[in-house]
């Protein structure tokens, strides 16, 4: 294990003012809080932490962080507590070995609702500090190094939590080195000989071609030598996921992938990156399309980069990074930079982004989402998304996953331009908004008054922010609508048993069904989230019981054998008073459908399967379902009236659907509840006989059209 001295060494490599004697003090004390605690390899447990601690010292971070490093367990796996880390160690360092300790027990992988809860959770603890998630990854990464000493079914547990959690976050701080070693470590657990396929095709491939790097660093550094560049040159094999996941995206094998080498040049100004680019370019030929100026256009996390991809020797691809050091700082730790120190003091690299601003970015809109799956998917958008770079007619930069269309650039302008927009142009062409935006083009958003969101634009739109937006106005413009339905369905369910659905007789309901405020029940009313019944029956339980002389539901169909249960096919929705005949089906009973429903049809030769039932004589409850299919004219009041129709022929609507809207007429589907067919044959002649409706007809579903091969 690393001693105390040799961690203290490992820090004064880049920070001689380190404060020794608190890093000293806290190694003791980690130490004493996890003595006698072990690992599953065996290995005293502390040697865990002094780990973790030693990984951020590679990234140069301050005291506070590896302090926290080697104390980031003992607040929650040992007898230690937050009041004593803060006596000891001080405020700061308390608050990060908590945050450490809240994140560890959030079950990121959880395939419940709650995992949209904890990703939450994980955001804001990185809003409060990135420092805890930088400590938790040291973490994640020192755990993965040493996962085989874990149970098999925990390895492959805490791989796939690495593999979709762990590091495209890192990837998503800039951090690509930690994101690459996690994925490979996880790739090595979660499809060993996947990964054993491609090193022996590494192998193969170094014998036959030799060593392809070395040759290709030295050609490299005499180009530059030639053009008085003085620039450091690294040459490397990808690791073997990022090599498969290429494998897997282009449907090629090992023999066919081209850019397996990756080539680093590290030069000494901005100036010497573009003058090594035009070097390189005039000795091997540049891969059209595979060019990306990241130093002009920088990342949102601050990385600043040249890419190109060039034919190397043999016709051989090699992807090529161009940068100054100050960036390739930034490029290997990300927004870990911010905290980097040198000489022993804080580094000012001016390319680091600042944390506050970066994690302000990242979860501004996630604070809107409401619904935990549109968060869960607007995270992991944010977080699996690579970028493109496109221009305003103004000239100005924007950033944009890939894949964004006009929609998504419409709505980082400005939220206003998303909401208005009708069309876009890509340099100058008008497009539809469905077109994939790709690298430098300038893009133009057509707007007009009037113009609100459209639900199709959910399918086009892909980044987070967009799709909140796009969400919020919906639910706002449906809530408007729904609350206008909503007070009409309860106006005609209280006439329904002779009560006025006042505005306190509503604050009632809204009571009684622990609901928030009358608008919020008329929006739940409108939206089918509740039925009109439910709210009259809790302001009137004793009108909407049951009384007299009536058939229970369960009692209604003669013809079942003791014990047998019916229910009624969705897809006719027999009534009392039409024949019916019934089909066995193993475990749910008997299900009725009405003598002429067309999917009786598909029973033919099961004849074994028939039951001849009929309904009970008796007078029936009205609480049986049926769905009508209306045509009515887009003119004001008219749904209104429609509703007071049904409500006065006794029926009770218990839920409402619009199919189609045009602009002179709307086409909705009405689920009214129904006592038997004379009332509807008497509700669907009032409803003809109104003129604002055009056609009226009872929903049935059609069985499915097969083919003569069946």
């Amino acid at each position: 294990m690393i001693t105390p001295e040799d961690l203290i060494a490992l820090v004064r490599n880049y920070n001689p003012k380190t404060n020794a004697g608190k890093i000293a003090e806290a190694f003791a004390y980690g130490e004493e809080m996890h003595d006698g605690q072990f690992r599953h390899s065996g290995e005293p447990y502390f040697t865990h932490p002094v780990a973790v601690a030693a990984l951020l010292t590679e990234q140069r971070l301050d005291d506070a962080t590896i302090i926290t490093a080697l104390l980031h367990d003992t607040i929650e796996d040992t007898k230690a507590s937050y009041e004593e880390v803060a006596h000891r160690f001080g405020d700061e360092v308390a608050e990060l070995v908590d945050g450490v300790t809240k994140l560890t027990n959030l079950q990121l992988s959880s395939r419940e609702t709650k995992q949209a809860e904890n990703f939450r959770k994980l955001f804001m603890a990185m809003s409060k500090d990135l420092r805890v998630i930088l400590v938790k990854l040291a973490d994640r990464l020192h755990n993965m190094r040493t996962i085989k000493a874990m149970r098999p079914e925990k390895q492959a547990q805490k791989a796939r939590e690495t593999m979709d959690i762990y590091a495209p976050l890192a990837g998503r701080m800039g951090m690509q080195w930690m994101r690459e070693e996690l994925e490979d470590l996880a790739f090595k657990v979660l499809n060993a000989e996947g990964r054993q396929s491609i090193i022996r095709r590494f192998v193969t491939l170094q014998r036959e071609t030799g060593d392809v790097i070395h040759r290709i660093t030295g050609d490299m550094r005499i180009e530059l030598e030639k053009a008085g560049i003085e620039a450091e040159v690294f040459g490397r094999a990808k690791k073997p996921y990022s090599i498969w996941r290429k494998m897997q995206a282009k449907d090629q094998g090992f023999s066919r992938l081209s850019d397996i080498y990756g080539f680093r040049v590290i030069t000494q100004s901005e100036e010497d990156s573009y003058r090594a680019l035009g070097a390189i370019h005039q000795r091997w030929r540049a891969v059209p399309g595979r060019f990306k100026d990241y130093i002009s256009q920088p990342k949102s996390n601050g990385y600043r980069s040249i890419h190109t991809t060039v034919s190397g020797r043999d016709g051989k691809r090699v992807e090529v990074q161009i940068r100054t050091r100050q960036m390739h700082d930034v490029a290997e730790t990300g927004v870990a930079a911010h905290w980097s120190y040198r000489d022993g003091v804080r580094t000012q690299n001016p390319f680091a982004v600042d944390p506050a601003k970066w994690i302000a970015s990242l979860t501004e809109q996630f604070d809107a989402e409401e619904d935990h799956d549109e968060f869960l998917e607007a995270v992991k958008l944010e977080m699996y998304s690579d970028q493109v770079f496109c221009f305003t007619p103004k000239g100005d930069v924007t950033k944009l996953p890939k894949g964004a269309t006009p929609i998504d650039f419409a709505y980082a302008i400005h939220t206003r331009i998303g909401h208005a927009c009708v069309g876009a142009k890509i340099d100058g062409i008008r497009v539809p908004l469905w077109t994939r935006i790709r690298n430098g083009q300038s893009v133009e958003v057509i707007t007009a008054e009037g113009q609100m969101p459209q639900v199709s634009w959910l399918e086009i739109a892909t980044t987070g922010k967009a799709r909140t937006a796009i969400r919020r106005a919906l639910r706002e413009a449906d809530r408007a609508r729904f609350v206008k339905l909503g007070r009409e369905l309860a106006r005609s369910a209280f006439e329904h048993v002779d009560r006025k659905a006042t505005d306190k007789t509503l604050e009632t309901a809204a009571r009684a069904l622990r609901i928030n405020s009358v608008n919020e029940l008329l929006a739940s009313l409108g939206a089918a989230e509740i039925t009109a019944h439910d709210v009259v029956q809790s302001v009137y339980p004793e009108l909407t019981s049951q009384e007299g002389d009536v058939i229970s539901p369960r009692r209604a169909v003669i013809g079942l054998e003791a014990g047998q249960s019916f229910e009624r096919a969705p897809c006719c929705q027999p009534l009392p008073g039409e024949r019916i005949i019934g089909i066995t089906y193993r475990g749910r009973g008997v299900v009725v459908h009405a003598a002429d429903c067309d999917k009786l049809s598909e029973f033919d030769s099961q004849p074994e399967r028939w039951v001849d039932v009929h309904w009970d004589s008796g007078t029936h409850a009205a609480a049986y379902g049926i769905t009508l299919d209306l045509t009515i004219g887009n003119d004001a009041g008219v749904l209104g009236r429609i509703c007071t129709l049904i409500g006065e022929k006794k029926a009770n609507i218990s839920d409402l659907e619009f199919v189609d809207r045009k602009p002179d007429f709307y086409r909705l589907r009405v689920n009214v509840e129904l006592r038997d067919v004379e009332q509807l044959h008497s509700l669907m002649l009032t409803l003809e006989a109104e003129s604002d409706v055009a056609e009226v007809a009872r929903f049935r579903e059609r069985p499915e059209t097969r083919s003569v091969s069946e």
